[in-house]
């Protein structure tokens, strides 16, 4: 039984969530702040943390930070303002996804589900797929370039893995939200462009380029660039 962290100091969204988590089977635990989700965290190791962006004694931006640095863990970010802003600094930071106040608790648990998911594929057996200098293991869900390791977060594998099984092929925004978020983001097509400018500036000099579609998508391709020495 997957084991959820919530991290809130707003009561009533905390019984919301747990309400709707609880029903789907999910063991769920809930803390009011970022440093008692830091012993919580060590302590308990759940399989997915939802946390607020503001919040006392340490704010969601930190908090992500930290636990980025310390583990590979999913992290779903609430915020209170509809802001673009907000969602991508998320994402920067490492968040898997987000949901912004109000939200509907079914689509909470939906996006929990999908998060969930992905992270258990990226541990199912898989071929190595080579493009140039890039190599992605997806079973032990490493990369690498010209032999030296590649630190990727789990989404921009997920988004590399995807380019890598289907390259040459035009992926649209659409369809690498769809494979690589579960789920469709309502237009949010942005954060796909966050990830895919990130990716690129990690695989540079690989010999395998993601090249912009205009108005379409991206595709991955082998690209003339050589390996610096």
């Amino acid at each position: 039984m997957p084991h959820i962290l919530l991290v809130d100091d707003e009561p009533n969204i905390i019984d919301l969530a747990r309400m709707y988590l609880e029903a789907e089977g999910y063991r769920v635990s809930s803390v009011p702040d970022g440093k008692a989700a830091l012993q919580a965290i060590r302590g308990d190791q759940p399989d997915l943390v939802i946390m607020d962006i503001m919040m006392p004694e340490m704010d969601g931006w930190e908090l992500c930070r930290r636990v980025r640095a310390a583990r590979e863990l999913p992290i779903i970010m609430l915020t209170a303002r509809d802001d673009d802003v907000d969602k991508i600094v998320g994402l920067e930071l490492g968040a898997d996804d987000y949901l912004t106040k109000p939200f509907n608790p079914r689509e909470l648990v939906a996006r929990v589900k999908a998060v969930l998911r992905r992270y258990e594929a990226g541990h199912h057996p898989g071929q190595v797929l080579e493009l140039g200098g890039l190599r992605l293991d997806r079973e032990r869900r490493e990369v690498s370039v010209h032999g030296e390791p590649v630190r990727l977060r789990t989404r921009e594998f997920d988004l590399l893995r995807a380019f890598m099984e289907n390259q040459g092929i035009v992926l649209t925004r659409e369809q690498l939200l769809d494979r690589v978020w579960g789920y469709d983001f309502y237009g949010e097509s942005r954060t796909v462009d966050v990830h895919v400018t990130r990716l690129r500036s990690k695989i540079a000099g690989s010999g395998a380029a993601i090249e912009t579609m205009r108005n379409v998508g991206y595709k991955l391709v082998a690209s003339n660039v050589k390996r610096e020495t």
